[in-house]
């Protein structure tokens, strides 16, 4: 009898250490385009403390890891001298969190970023709907909001309302950019738009981590949003809501095309061997781009420049950084925007090379 007990009490003991395995928190970065979830992400990377996030990513370009801090990286995952790791969800978001959860190596938190225009209502019913609501535990829905650029036109977005609506956090970036009676002006609009909203300020994605991450926040009234008149969100947008582990995996890019279709968004792409004419580019950005254009981002080669430069646009403002990684010299730049003129823009690009 006693050595059952102690068998019994070895079982439970393994259960609860085995508890944040199978109930791992899980915390959604969602915001509009440019809003600044990727610095958020880079701040929590570099100053978690005693915690092995795991962050699931659309790419890695984006996220700024020092190469000291660099293990290994492989097709979909790339691990980190301090235990964390970064995967993408390039085939989907359940094989992504099981990519996670299968690992040998303990875990403790995990990150999704949204693209900057999704809904972030169907992943989050990705896991409180799905075989996952057994394995993790959806923490909090963190919103970034762009406290320059952002105003009421951004509603004309269903994406951009839902990250506002949906949020538990919404947090205000950049305030260093905007004077103070423009942030309470913020901060009473988004409390009209949505009540008690609970907002915090940032400068550089830096927000205490206690503050944001592991808050226990409930989220059990999640539901479809209610209808309205034009923020009504379709069954078919909600990404793997009903699916098993076995799911189609054009559903992930699929659901991205519908929401930059339902919002009037296009992506457009341009890549050349060619390198820019430095004067050419900068008059292009200056007088030609058009003004729907909302994001930008790429990696940039300039004629007689021996450096090569990230490139990242958000709204009017635009910056260029040294690139010391070991990529392709080719020019590759992607352009969000509304209503823009693909043929044109291509042209006008091609004229700016070198």
């Amino acid at each position: 009898m006693l050595t059952s007990d102690r068998n019994a009490t070895e079982v439970m003991t393994q259960d609860i250490m085995d508890v944040p395995k199978r109930g791992m928190p899980v915390t959604i970065i969602t915001g509009f385009l440019g809003s600044g979830k990727t610095t958020l992400l880079n701040h929590i990377l570099q100053n978690q403390q005693d915690l092995k996030v795991a962050v699931l990513v659309n790419e890695f370009g984006d996220i700024n890891i020092d190469s000291q801090l660099l293990v290994s990286v492989d097709e979909n995952m790339m691990e980190l001298s301090n235990g964390c790791i970064c995967c993408t969800i390039n085939d989907g978001l359940v094989d992504a969190v099981y990519s996670v959860l299968e690992r040998g190596d303990r875990i403790d938190y995990m990150i999704v970023e949204t693209t900057g225009v999704a809904d972030p209502l169907p992943i989050a019913l990705t896991f409180l709907g799905t075989e996952l609501q057994h394995l993790t535990r959806l923490d909090s829905i963190l919103t970034v909001v762009d406290s320059e650029a952002f105003t009421s036109e951004h509603f004309n977005s269903d994406a951009a309302y839902a990250q506002i609506m949906y949020g538990d956090i919404i947090i205000l970036n950049k305030t260093d950019l905007v004077a103070e009676e423009k942030l309470q002006e913020l901060e009473a609009y988004i409390n009209k738009t949505k009540t008690k909203a609970r907002i915090l300020r940032s400068h550089l994605g830096v927000v205490p981590l206690p503050l944001i991450l592991d808050i226990e926040i409930d989220q059990s009234a999640i539901a479809p949003a209610p209808e309205a008149e034009h923020h009504d969100h379709e069954p078919e947008h909600v990404h793997d809501a009903n699916c098993g582990h076995n799911h189609d995996h054009d559903d992930h890019h699929h659901h991205h095309s519908d929401h930059l279709e339902n919002d009037g968004f296009i992506s457009i792409s341009f890549q050349s061997d060619r390198a820019f004419n430095l004067d050419k580019f900068q008059n292009f950005l200056d007088k030609q781009l058009p003004i729907d254009v909302f994001r930008a981002k790429g990696i940039l080669n300039f004629a007689n420049i021996d450096n090569r430069y990230v490139f990242q646009l958000s709204g009017k403002r635009y910056e260029l950084k040294t690139d010391d990684r070991n990529k392709s010299l080719s020019n590759q730049l992607v352009i969000i925007g509304r209503n823009l003129d693909r043929e044109d823009l291509l042209t006008k690009l091609t004229d700016c090379l070198a």
